[in-house]
This record gives structure tokens, sequence and C-alpha cells, in this order.
């Protein structure tokens, strides 16, 4: 039992018709034609007729009467039905002169990521540029922050000289008492 659903033919002798088979078969072709035409089948008749009007074209001995013949008509219900795919879209035949001028006006379609993609690229752009002006909250509560930070440096700064000078006064005055003891001044 093979595997799976399907089977395969790989691991098989290949088998070929015999010419016999083939002569039987046509053999039986042509006794179901002559019992159709002896019956009167319209359909296999019409089949029949083409396969005449083909060799009568190739041989070139008839002639040609095509234009005497009605149409053939639609074996079955596909007559009465029109088919017709309403997805299909035909093309339009356009004029060279707006063909021109819209490759010119289209613009080149983005999807829809890559649009979003420069919407915020260009929303960053415009965000940065206001907070360089200072115009945005966050650029206001930065140089707020910035400027305590400053005022708190200065003062830290004042401080430091001020105690300099007051170790720079302490040393002299340190050094004016020592000289004083010593009695070199």
């Amino acid at each position: 039992m093979p595997r799976g659903k399907y089977t395969n033919h790989k691991g098989r002798n290949r088998r070929f018709t015999n010419p016999e088979e083939l002569e039987e078969e046509k053999r039986k072709e042509e006794q179901k034609k002559k019992w159709r035409q002896q019956h009167g089948d319209p359909s296999s008749s019409e089949e029949d007729s083409e396969n005449e009007k083909k060799g009568s074209e190739e041989s070139g001995s008839e002639e040609e009467t095509s234009d005497d013949e009605p149409t053939e008509k639609a074996k079955g219900v596909s007559n009465l039905i029109e088919i017709e795919n309403p997805n299909r879209v035909q093309q339009k035949l356009k004029k060279v002169t707006k063909l021109d001028t819209a490759e010119l006006a289209d613009k080149p379609q983005l999807s829809r990521r890559e649009r979003e993609e420069i919407e915020k690229q260009r929303a960053r752009a415009h965000y940065q540029k206001l907070h360089a002006e200072g115009k945005t909250e966050q650029a206001r509560a930065d140089l707020a922050r910035l400027a305590i930070i400053k005022q708190q440096r200065e003062e830290a700064k004042k401080k430091r000289e001020e105690e300099q000078r007051e170790r720079v006064e302490a040393a002299k005055a340190k050094t004016a008492a020592t000289q004083k003891a010593l009695g070199k001044k």
C-alpha cells in the first residue's frame, strides 16, 4: 500500500501503446462516425464538415464557400447565458496628449507605511525647529532648568571666590602675625 494520498509511477515499467491498439481505436472511431451519419446526429455532422473543410482548404481543390455557410450555433446552455467577468478591467485607449500630461501630473503613489514615515520625519523636523526657537513646552522647561542651573553655578562661583579671598587674607594675617611676633617688621 503506498504511503500518502497519491501514488507515483516512478518505479514502474513504461507502458507503450501497441500499433494494434491504435488501429483498433481508429476503426472504432470510424464506425462511430458512420453510425452518427446514418442516424443523423447534428453535432457530429458539424464536426465532420469542419474537418472536411479544413482538408479541402489545404488541398485547394474546392472553392471557398465560407461566406455562404451560416455561423455555428453554440451548443448547450452557453448560448442562453451571457458570461461576463465583473472584475475584468478593460484597458481604455488613451490619447497621446492626455498621456503626456497625466504622467507629469501623477505623483508616485506611496504605500501607507512610506507616507506615514515621511509625515513622521516632517513632524520631527518641525518640532526640532520650534524647539530650537524655544516655542515648545519642553524647550521652555529646558530653558528654565538651564537658567536655574546657571544661577546656581554663578552663586557657587561667587562663594568660591569669597572663600579664596578669605583664605588669602587669613594667610596674609597669619604671616603678618608671625612676622610681628618675630619682630622682623
